[in-house]
């Protein structure tokens, strides 16, 4: 897109920080890097200076680009989804939106990162309610971390194999165990919500959205016309929320 403005998306995530380029209203590479430590000010992927639009939902790492002057903080107020609540994650609403603007609506959002979140909205684009939940590898650690004895289990970030359900060995046994309950736990909550939404999408996102939605299509398979697949998916209501504003404040309207 020549001639399109570049600006910077930015998710600050519970364990990492998302990135995002755009041109205009294109995307054009997005990537993931680690929390700023103490000591590290704000850096910028280029050196020329670029609107960079937040969402956050860790304090500590917001107020390092607060001095930054081409930085913009989306909040709740600027997410036309109606029926918020005012503790309702700004991660969560941003990504419900996405969803609504570029699939449909009605539509369950599960967001499988380090928390896993479901997320729904109606017809009317109003939030219906949802849940949170300990995500995969949080799960894996508090067993860990929890227990005087199970080891340490990590699945591989692009491994998308089911583990074996009857395991014969502990590490197995602590897969299976976080892994099948979790999955379970997933069909529950999309099963209810087709009951009231029939037919809606499912669209999954996150770290471990791609994992779930494979296991989902092999265990369920008569849910797969209805999962989506978006690892970009808060980039997509970043996107739609910045050209809301924009459009506002070129035409004066409030």
């Amino acid at each position: 897109m020549t001639g399109a403005q570049t600006w910077l998306a930015l998710a600050i995530g519970n364990s990492r920080s998302h990135w995002a380029e755009f041109q205009g209203d294109q995307l054009v590479k997005h990537w993931d890097a680690p929390h700023l430590s103490e000591a590290e000010s704000a850096p910028l992927p280029s050196h020329t200076p670029v609107d960079v639009w937040i969402a956050s939902v860790v304090p500590p790492q917001s107020d390092r680009w607060r001095t930054y002057s081409r930085s913009r903080f989306i909040t709740l107020e600027d997410i036309p989804l109606s029926g918020m609540y005012p503790t309702f994650g700004v991660d969560r609403a941003l990504a419900l939106w996405g969803a609504i603007q570029t699939i449909a609506a009605p539509v369950l959002v599960i967001d499988a990162g380090t928390a896993l979140t479901f997320t729904g909205a109606d017809a009317d684009r109003r939030l219906v309610g949802g849940a949170i939940a300990p995500g995969l590898r949080l799960q894996l650690q508090a067993l860990n971390q929890g227990t005087a004895a199970l080891p340490e289990v990590l699945f591989a970030t692009t491994d998308t194999d089911l583990p074996m359900q009857w395991a014969t060995d502990t590490k197995g046994a602590i897969a299976s165990g976080v892994f099948y309950t979790l999955l379970a736990g997933i069909q529950a909550f999309i099963a209810d919500w087709h009951r009231q939404y029939p037919a809606s999408p499912v669209v999954l996102t996150g770290g471990d959205g791609d994992r779930l939605a494979a296991a989902l299509r092999s265990v369920a398979p008569e849910l797969t016309p209805f999962l989506n697949v978006q690892p970009t998916l808060i980039f997509a209501g970043i996107q739609a929320v910045r050209s809301a504003i924009l459009n506002r404040s070129r035409t004066g309207n409030p």
